[in-house]
């Protein structure tokens, strides 16, 4: 039961932290923060490609990310993840 519980706990860890996360470093709905960390990456991915962020990079992705937020698909593959991380860290300390 102890692994169960931990699934779920790092499944609903994995899926309440990225939008803060993401928040956190500058990502918001409406648009990249100044003097951020999503800034500085938007800055060094402009200056990569002379001058523009490539679509479905990775800035270009977080920033969808941050504005739309993440779709149903990517939150059951996000709290996937951390329910296994969950389990087998909950599994790894109980016995």
């Amino acid at each position: 039961m102890t692994t169960l519980l931990a699934a779920v706990v790092g499944g609903a860890v994995a899926l309440g932290t990225a939008p803060l996360v993401l928040t956190g470093m500058g990502f918001t709905a409406t648009g990249i923060a100044a003097s951020s960390l999503a800034a500085k990456m938007m800055s060094a991915a402009a200056i990569a490609n002379g001058g523009g962020v490539a679509a479905g990079g990775v800035v270009a992705t977080l920033q969808s990310i941050g504005a739309a937020g993440l779709s149903a698909s990517s939150n059951m593959i996000l709290g996937s993840i951390g329910a296994t991380v969950g389990a087998l860290l909950g599994n790894s300390t109980g016995s």
